[in-house]
């Protein structure tokens, strides 16, 4: 049977390999810092597949998370020598291969597809291949590797160190930036932990016109907008506004449909994702590894859609989900 955890320390392998490449790369003057910074997100991915199971303390990993803070915080990181093809070379490629350059980027999601539908059923030796409950996080995984080696093979590439100084390239030019969805996600649940969703639940009940169905589908989905823009991720605002809102105002006062109430507040909160600075894969990531002049373009860009679909997604929960 495959293992989740396999996966995770397949990652956390990948990190700690990428940050023996930054501690030996002369042309980094923060090189040590930059290497203990990835270094440790790699020890991480594999240390807390101990620590989920109980066989080991917590702790450590709370200590190597302000560690990397502290290294971040204080600018102990930085870019190295970026080996990579020059600009024509890669303008070369580009037009040799043409719309065949997508073929690793559709293979993750269609063997990840395949994992999660046909082989989460198959069985050997009247165990599962893939361990139950874990097949999509699995077929992801299953589908990066095979990713990796189509890639390969349609560039024609023999040696393993190219993609992986590739990646390392690549988390350089990104930064600690590239963790803040993780982080972000898990501030959600501190906060819905700590009870600060009751407290915005008791103020917005409070505040909210009795029997007013629609005022409260604005206040959830505009929350949800709000929320993402200043933690900088949906999932982080969700179980906060949820628990304020939609569960017990819009579902269990007005009756609304869970799943239409749920997934289109998520969506709203994906609208403030696009125009939070805080969202990395969104806006901090593209501005970056395209180097573009104005850190702040990607935002302008999608302000008009998140409008236009913060808008729509009101409408069509206030018609369609009670």
């Amino acid at each position: 049977m495959i293992k989740a955890e396999w996966f995770y320390w397949l990652v956390g392998l990948s990190f700690l390999v990428m940050a023996g490449q930054m501690v030996t790369d002369r042309g980094n003057p923060k090189r040590f810092g930059t290497g203990a910074f990835w270094g440790l997100v790699g020890a991480g991915f594999i240390y807390s597949s101990w620590v989920v199971t109980k066989r080991a303390p917590a702790e450590p990993l709370g200590v190597a998370v302000l560690v990397m803070a502290a290294l971040a915080g204080f600018g102990c990181t930085g870019r190295g020598t970026p080996r990579t093809t020059t600009p024509k070379e890669r303008a070369a490629s580009a037009a040799r291969l043409g719309n065949k350059l997508f073929l690793p980027a559709l293979t993750i999601p269609a063997v990840a597809m395949a994992c999660a539908i046909g082989v989460k059923h198959l069985s050997f030796g009247g165990q599962p291949v893939l361990q139950e409950g874990s097949e999509t996080i699995l077929g992801l995984g299953i589908g990066a590797v095979v990713a990796l080696v189509v890639g390969m093979v349609l560039l024609r590439e023999k040696r393993l160190s190219v993609p992986v100084e590739s990646g390392r390239t690549m988390l350089e030019a990104m930064g600690w930036a590239m963790l803040l969805p993780q982080m972000l996600a898990t501030l959600g649940t501190i906060f819905q932990v700590s009870g600060v969703g009751g407290q915005v639940g008791k103020l917005a009940t409070a505040l909210l016109p009795k029997d007013s169905l629609y005022v409260a589908v604005v206040v959830y989905c505009v929350g949800m907008f709000a929320f993402t823009l200043i933690m900088g991720n949906a999932f982080a605002a969700f179980p906060v506004m949820t628990a304020a809102v939609g569960w017990p105002v819009l579902i269990g006062y007005f009756h609304g449909n869970p799943a239409a109430v749920l997934a289109l507040g998520m969506l709203c909160g994906f609208c403030g994702t696009l125009v939070t600075p805080m969202a990395a894969n969104f806006n901090i990531v593209p501005a970056a590894l395209l180097e573009l002049k104005d850190q702040y373009g990607p935002i302008k860009a999608q302000l008009p859609t998140a409008g236009v679909l913060l808008g729509c997604n009101i409408v069509i929960m206030a018609l369609f989900a009670f």
